[in-house]
């Protein structure tokens, strides 16, 4: 046995010998074959992104591919073995009910929504003419952003076209039907309208260049005079050239209802963020999760200052700046949503609602908690906690700003922010809170040449005398608590909105890292309540509303301000809400939820599409079953102290 283990040794020995000799040939290679190996092991960045890039595209092209490939009816095969039989849709069902077609229905698209095309560009934007610059696939923003930041962007002192560039509002019902493939937006309504005999001629929409101002689409496009027989409660009626030069009786003769799907009407918090800072909620979370990569990304294009400098040419996006001042948002220690809490918010019954329409609303909760949310900008979340006596503010009106060069070595991503210097920038935050009221002083101070020109066009707060001539100039139109509804008392508004979905309020704030080109203030996403009964999340207090437009906004006004006969509505009006409590969708196949409340997606909402429906078909108000409320808004409202 000895003898055989020796052998076997042996054995072994002259293999691992052979071994080592192959090893020492493979050794044996040339510098250049060792780079080249080298060169093959090596996985860069880049690769990495290609790689992630390809998996994306070729899991979204086999997606694609099985989704045109199954049979039509197999998603709703599948959805109804998992949730039971779909309801009929509305258009349908009222058809069973013998509903057809009465009034001309006309769709006013919202800021944002409707399509713009080129037909006049600089020659980076050749092959582009009546080409969607927005809206549709948004190609052209991947192609060549700059050249599109540019086309989309407004004269700075005028408001109107750049010279050399023309874009306008695409025409027909395709304006604003879908906004991007796939993502509807009037087209379900559309749809449903059909289905009780309405056709292209009998629906208009009203497509117009929502980057400009209300005023000036009637200068430029002719907008107003060209549908008044159609649209446009409060412009028609001034004369020509400012409105439609309908007349006084105008709205009485031609419009039956007027529904405000999910309408800012005393505008929005969301938009202040974006003015201050190019961001709300979503961008600021975005912003902290990949520190750096919005504010210089791979192909070294500065993300957000590029947004700001395009937007801040927007007339639209001053016509959203929160309207009524302290009086409606709140101030340092009152605001109407005292007492509201995201957790306890809880579903009005039947009985409730009718309590809600006698103005005798439930509190949702008792408790009470340091949330503020009159304070729409604090510096600072002790700031935001703090009693009106504790904070301590220095006055930024009178601040000097200082000098900063900026302007010059940032000349492509040119804000306002880069004339206010040092000084300019530390006054703002020494103020360390903003009101609705101070909200407006707060721009002039920091984009003065873009508030100038929008306060030729805009006004924010609430009129003392409407019977003064000044409240005829059109800066008032859109501002609802400085202008009267028309003399139509058999003309009906409806308020249509969802609820049940936290909705941007009041912001935390920082002073943003020195940077180049760099836009000074930031949300604070650090600030965080950690406490369920408290909004604060990510540096942003929410409230109740629809995602985008908080309650207060979309109802204040159908429920107190136009309420019976009042300054407001001289003519009695009547006025109802239609609130909309938000349900997403069961599963992925039900798309975007047929009970959703979002801002958008509510268009596709059942209940809201039948209701529509029903008034085009000749129902009045009160047989849709009059106000239908799941908010606090009318408690909400018997708190805001304001002359009727």
């Amino acid at each position: 046995m000895s003898l055989i283990r020796r052998r076997k040794a042996a054995e072994i020995n002259e293999i691992q010998s052979e071994r080592s000799e192959e090893d020492d040939d493979k050794k044996k290679v040339t510098p250049k074959s060792k780079k080249t190996d080298e060169k093959k092991n090596k996985w860069s960045c880049v690769d990495s992104c290609c790689w992630f890039v390809g998996c994306i595209c070729i899991t979204w092209w086999l997606l694609l591919f099985l989704y045109n490939a199954m049979p039509a009816s197999f998603p709703q095969y599948v959805t109804e073995a998992i949730t039971g039989p779909l309801p009929d849709p509305p258009g349908l069902k009222l058809k069973k009910e013998g509903l057809t077609a009465k009034h001309p229905v006309v769709f006013v698209p919202g800021i944002v929504t409707g399509g713009l095309e080129l037909w006049e560009g600089r020659t980076c934007a050749d092959g582009l003419f009546r080409k969607r610059l927005w809206g549709g696939t948004f190609g052209e923003v991947y192609r060549r952003p700059l050249c599109w930041v540019e086309h989309m962007s407004l004269d700075n002192e005028t408001g109107l076209d750049q010279p050399g560039i023309r874009v306008r509002p695409v025409s027909g019902l395709v304006a604003a039907d879908y906004f991007l493939p796939g993502y509807f937006v009037w087209a379900v309504l559309i749809a449903n309208l059909a289905r009780i005999g309405y056709e292209e001629k009998t629906m208009y929409m009203a497509a117009y260049d929502w980057r400009i101002s209300f005023q000036n689409t009637e200068v430029r496009d002719q907008t107003l005079s060209r549908i008044k027989s159609n649209i446009e409660l409060l412009w028609v009626e001034a004369p020509a050239p400012m409105g439609g030069g309908g007349g006084p009786d105008w709205c009485s003769k031609h419009i039956k209802a007027v529904m405000n799907i999910g309408g800012p009407l005393l505008g929005v918090p969301k938009a202040v963020a974006g003015l201050l800072s190019a961001e709300a909620k979503d961008i600021a979370v975005a912003r902290a999760i990949t520190p750096g990569f919005l504010d210089n990304d791979l192909f070294r294009i500065q993300t957000l200052q590029h947004v700001m400098k395009m937007t801040r040419t927007w007339d639209s996006t001053m016509s959203m700046i929160p309207k009524g001042g302290d009086t409606v948002w709140g101030d340092l220690d009152w605001f109407p949503e005292e007492g509201y809490t995201p957790s306890k918010r809880k579903q009005k019954s039947n009985d409730s609602l009718l309590a809600s329409q006698n103005g005798s609303g439930t509190v949702t909760s008792q408790s009470k908690s340091v949330v503020n949310f009159g304070r729409i900008i604090s510096f600072g979340k002790d700031v935001a906690e703090a009693s009106p006596s504790e904070i301590e503010r220095i006055e930024f009106r009178d601040a000097f700003k200082g000098l900063n060069v900026a302007n010059n070595t940032c000349r492509d991503v040119w804000t306002e922010y880069h004339d206010m210097g040092i000084g300019g920038i530390a006054a703002v935050a020494e103020y360390k809170v903003y009101t609705a009221g101070s909200i407006v002083d707060l721009l002039h101070f920091v984009a003065p040449k873009m508030m100038k020109r929008g306060s030729a066009h805009f006004s924010y707060g609430i009129a003392d005398n409407l019977d003064d001539p000044k409240y005829e100039h059109y800066k008032y139109w859109s501002n609802p608590l400085e202008t009267k509804l028309p003399n139509a008392p058999e003309m009906e508004i409806f308020s249509m909105y969802g609820v049940g979905i936290p909705t941007e309020r009041a912001y935390i704030y920082k002073l943003a890292q020195s940077a180049e080109c760099y836009i000074p203030f930031q949300i604070d996403t650090s600030a965080d309540s950690g406490d369920e009964d408290n909004s604060l999340k990510d540096g942003v207090y929410t409230v109740d509303g629809d995602e985008t437009v908080p309650v207060l906004s979309a109802g204040f006004m159908s429920a107190k301000g136009w309420r019976g006969k009042t300054r407001f509505n001289p003519s009695g009006i009547r006025n109802y809400i239609r609130e909309y409590d938000h349900s997403p969708p069961a599963n992925l196949l039900e798309g975007r939820g047929t009970q959703s409340g979002a801002h958008v997606d509510i268009m596709g909402n059942f209940a809201l599409i039948e209701d529509v429906i029903r008034v085009a078909a000749g129902a009045k108000g009160e047989d849709l079953g009059g106000d239908q409320v799941f908010s606090d808004i009318f408690e909400w409202s018997d708190k805001i102290n304001l002359p009727l």
